[in-house]
């Protein structure tokens, strides 16, 4: 597994969080993992440790401008070559530098490169957003060398196509969830007790907190029996307090910050909450059905292949506060029963899409050499090419 960003026993976001799960479930299942990243100034300062009982190697580089990630992209090369025949496949999980790297060695030596591209990161800053230059444009020609492109969704897909990569070698494949860790468990509505919506991720302005906080208040506004959970933590945190008690709405806004265990609060609401600007694939959308929550989400990127309008959740134009405002107000009108019949249709959604099994089983094919197109059941590249990946 190659990850150009941190790796450590702290966490970490989403692309560190879907290879952990990917990792540990490969393990599990008797596969043998390493992963490998850069040594940055900012991560933990070993050459080589555990993670979550997972062996992780980080190149050493000097900190020099320019130079650095030369150095830094030739010791990585050197160390593929060196070790190329202790693995039989390589899986990049940021479709960067080291990502590139690993696309010309593998093409070189005949090994499978699974190559994941995640979303508006890769796309709009980095090797695939335009004007990189000429350095750019040279290390693009090596990631175009990957076996398989992994494109978390449809709209990535196609902006991937759009870039220029061979479209029978772009392969549609979410983001897996771990249905074990996230049960169906969502809290039924009970009268006489409050209805209760959770946001989790961070406290950022990509995520839109700020129109959360302004629908919640135009749909609730003086009420005493509903209640929004914000579960993590971020720069935003005084601003959205601020606004909450601006709005009036501060008795039914729940700041809480970071939880080890988010499982436990998404089994006492009723339904999620993902407002972002932009997004690859979510996980916290993955987990939110997961454990039987129909979402009010977003149209992004992700969240337009999983939320189906009417049968497991609702979906928003992005920023649209009168929208939102309106998915929530009907969301808590909803009875249990209905409530209840949403969220099972979106467990059955991310089980029949995104579980660990099917996701995993998926790229062992993949590893093992098979085409994209012999996946049976999984999209390939056609995907018609739609706007940009999170703005309509």
């Amino acid at each position: 597994m190659v990850l150009e960003s941190n790796f450590t026993k702290l966490g970490g976001g989403g692309a560190e969080s879907q290879l952990r799960t990917i990792a540990l479930a490969l393990q599990r299942a008797g596969h043998r993992v390493a992963i490998m990243t850069p040594l940055s100034a900012n991560g933990p300062q070993l050459s080589a440790e555990r993670c979550y009982g997972l062996p992780v190697g980080r190149v050493r580089y000097p900190r020099i401008r320019f130079v650095g990630g030369a150095l830094m992209s030739l010791r990585f090369a050197a160390f593929l070559l060196q070790h190329r025949d202790r693995y039989d496949a390589w899986h990049v999980h940021i479709a960067h530098n080291m990502g590139a790297v690993t696309c010309l060695i593998g093409d070189l030596l005949g090994k499978p490169v699974v190559v994941k591209v995640s979303g508006w990161w890769e796309l709009e800053q980095g090797l695939l957003a335009p004007n990189k230059g000429v350095f750019g444009k040279v290390a693009r020609s090596w990631l175009k060398r990957a076996t398989v492109i992994q494109a978390i969704s449809t709209r990535v897909a196609a902006e991937v196509e759009k870039n220029g990569f061979p479209p029978e070698r772009i392969l549609v494949l979410p983001n897996a969830v771990d249905t074990a860790r996230f049960p169906m468990c969502a809290a039924s509505r009970v009268a006489g007790k409050p209805f209760v919506a959770v946001y989790v991720g961070r406290l950022v302005p990509e995520k839109d907190l700020t129109t959360l906080l302004d629908a919640w208040g135009q749909a609730f506004h003086g009420r005493n029996d509903v209640r929004l959970r914000l579960v993590g933590g971020g720069p935003l945190e005084a601003e959205l307090r601020a606004q909450a008690a601006r709005l009036g709405i501060a008795e039914q806004v729940e700041l809480l910050g970071h939880r080890d265990r988010v499982e436990d609060v998404l089994a006492e609401a009723h339904v999620g909450v993902l407002p972002s600007r932009i997004e690859g694939l979510s996980n916290t959308l993955l987990e939110f059905m997961a454990c039987g929550l129909p979402a009010v989400a977003s149209r992004v990127s992700g969240s337009e292949d999983f939320v189906k309008p009417g049968m497991n959740g609702w979906l928003f134009p992005v920023g649209d506060v009168n929208a939102l405002a309106a998915a929530l107000r009907e969301a808590e009108s909803l009875s249990a029963e209905r409530l209840s019949a949403l969220g099972l249709a979106a467990r059955a959604e991310v089980e029949s899409e995104a579980s660990i099994p099917l996701i995993v089983g998926r790229l062992l094919e993949l590893y093992r050499g098979k085409h994209p197109r012999e996946l049976g059941g999984a999209e390939t590249g056609e995907a018609t090419v739609a706007p940009a990946l999170g703005r309509p």
